[in-house]
């Protein structure tokens, strides 16, 4: 694994997918001077990330605000114009979830958080996790195994705060 609890997190350049088109901006950018929650999946639209872990999020998007939460980011190494299409068919826009793409994953290489699985089509894909940071700094952090969405779901996340 890479970077953990109590660490900074790297600052790599991310683009924002917003209803005005694509906007680039950096993960320091994103998260200075706020708590945040960030949550990572491997692909907009595969299974599991579609069916459980962003369902998870826009279920529970309105009790995060009780804890302090300024805003909820779901990051994947997938295209802005995806990112857009997927948070609006998921209702993450909606529910006021930022969606973050990570196109060439630089973010989540210097997480330490990048797998490859050919067989499957993944090439520098994000593990799935979520954590809470604050300024910049991760406070809690939930990684997950390989194909199971438990830990670093939205109630998970809920949970530990």
């Amino acid at each position: 694994m890479g970077i953990g609890i109590g660490d900074k997190l790297p600052d790599a350049q991310v683009i924002r997918a917003t209803a005005n088109g694509p906007e680039q901006t950096s993960i320091s950018e994103l998260t200075a001077g706020r708590k945040t929650v960030i949550f990572a999946v491997p692909g907009a639209f595969t299974p599991t990330c579609d069916s459980a872990h962003m369902p998870s999020f826009v279920r529970t998007a309105h009790d995060f605000t009780s804890k302090g939460v300024e805003e909820i980011m779901c990051l994947s190494v997938n295209d802005a114009h995806v990112m857009r299409v997927w948070g609006e068919h998921s209702g993450a826009l909606n529910a006021g979830i930022g969606m973050i793409a990570d196109p060439v994953a630089e973010f989540t290489k210097a997480m330490g958080m990048a797998f490859t699985a050919p067989p499957v089509g993944m090439i520098d894909r994000s593990a799935r996790y979520a954590m809470v940071v604050e300024d910049g700094t991760i406070t809690k952090m939930h990684v997950e195994e390989i194909g199971v969405c438990a830990v670093s779901t939205g109630e998970a996340m809920l949970e530990a705060l």
